[in-house]
């Protein structure tokens, strides 16, 4: 499918979640992936970083480690960036790169719009010809009206009611 794909990490579960991802799709197809992650630039705050540099080297550090544990060949780098040069940046890496694709993590419902949030996926989609992939975000599972009960409960309300009648 991609011989090489570029993960666009962040310090966030969608990070994580990217990463399992791009680990089971490199593993399924042969793969390698190249780690990217954007030290995010604080606005205002005077060339202020969110990170420390130890702090993001060690997320892509980790990150490069998972994947070759998992027997996927990685690389990565990391830079600094805001979040107006943020989607040039992933799409200069993954051309250096020779990405086949650019890999995103996701949240499901959540307020957090850091790094990777509103508006990024989508401006890099317009800025590159590679096709962007959004991995698939877990499901939250448990309450009364979601979780695997939930169905089970509603039929039985419905069978209980057409018993009635």
């Amino acid at each position: 499918m991609f011989q090489c794909l570029l993960l666009a990490l962040d310090e966030t579960a969608s990070g994580e979640i990217g990463l399992s991802f791009a680990t089971a799709l490199a593993r399924e197809h042969g793969s390698s992936v190249h780690v990217f992650h954007a030290n995010e630039l604080i606005l205002g705050g005077r060339g202020v970083a969110v990170e420390t540099s130890e702090e993001a080297s060690r997320l892509v550090n980790v990150a490069v480690d998972r994947l070759g544990e998992a027997g996927v060949e990685a690389s990565g780098e990391w830079t600094l960036a805001n979040r107006f040069t943020l989607p040039r940046r992933i799409a200069d890496a993954a051309a250096r790169s020779g990405a086949g694709a650019i890999l995103f993590g996701s949240h499901r419902h959540r307020r957090v719009h850091r790094l990777f949030g509103r508006g990024i996926r989508e401006r890099v989609t317009r800025i590159t010809p590679l096709p962007v992939l959004t991995a698939p975000p877990p499901l939250r599972l448990g309450g009364r009206r979601r979780g695997p009960m939930a169905e089970a409960r509603r039929l039985a309300r419905h069978a209980d009611s057409a018993m009635r009648t």
